[in-house]
């Protein structure tokens, strides 16, 4: 099976320019325009990390119909008053069929995903849920030649640490070494039965460190 990298950290929110506005409340800079995805009917933002780790902010659009399936990422859950918060984060591998196939725990259906020119494969649950409360990353297979991070303007941020806080954290730890994602990818540690699971990413920005989260 492929080794699974970190591709991107996802922040989710009910309207794209909260989700924006959060970000540069945080880290002091401003993601740039994204794209849209007409199959989910939503659109994105996004932000340097790294030669190969981005920043995704996305949000359902407004202008586009909405889809007779439920959105990804959880969205169509989202309260309209909810505030935007990282809800999950997504690995890449060169074979998304065999590591779908090893995984421990059932991440969804590998789906075509398009936004502009760009053109990948994604694990997508039916119910357009997070598994694991989005400790579970999202699995993307991108075509030999693209490198999303490195098409985004380099404004001097990059992911230092992501951590993950889960009420099975053994569990979700099982699944990450099933898919091969590198122990350094994220840590895991255990929540209390009946805590929510969040993601805290640590980001190191030009004034310096800062974070994102998900509690």
């Amino acid at each position: 099976m492929p080794h699974s990298q970190i591709d991107h950290i996802t922040i989710a929110a009910s309207v794209l320019a909260s989700g924006v506005e959060l970000v540069h409340r945080s880290l002091g800079v401003r993601p740039q325009a994204g794209g849209e995805h007409p199959r989910m009917g939503t659109h994105n933002a996004l932000l340097r990390l790294g030669d190969s780790v981005y920043l995704e902010v996305i949000a359902p659009n407004p202008q586009a119909p909405r889809p007779a399936r439920p959105r990804w990422f959880g969205l169509d859950q989202l309260d309209p008053d909810a505030p935007p918060r990282l809800a999950t984060w997504a690995v890449r591998t060169t074979d998304i069929r065999s590591t779908v196939a090893g995984s421990s725990e059932p991440l969804g259906t590998i789906e075509p995903m398009t936004r502009g020119e760009l053109s990948w494969l994604i694990t997508i649950p039916s119910d357009g849920s997070l598994p694991f409360g989005g400790l579970a990353p999202v699995v993307i297979e991108w075509p030999p030649a693209v490198q999303v991070a490195r098409k985004l303007d380099d404004v001097g941020c990059a992911l230092v640490k992501l951590e993950g806080f889960h009420p099975d954290a053994p569990r979700l730890s099982a699944l990450l070494k099933s898919i091969s994602v590198d122990s350094e990818a994220i840590s895991v540690s255990p929540l209390p039965a009946g805590r929510r699971p969040y993601l805290v990413a640590h980001i190191r920005t030009p004034k310096g460190l800062a974070t994102l989260s998900g509690a």
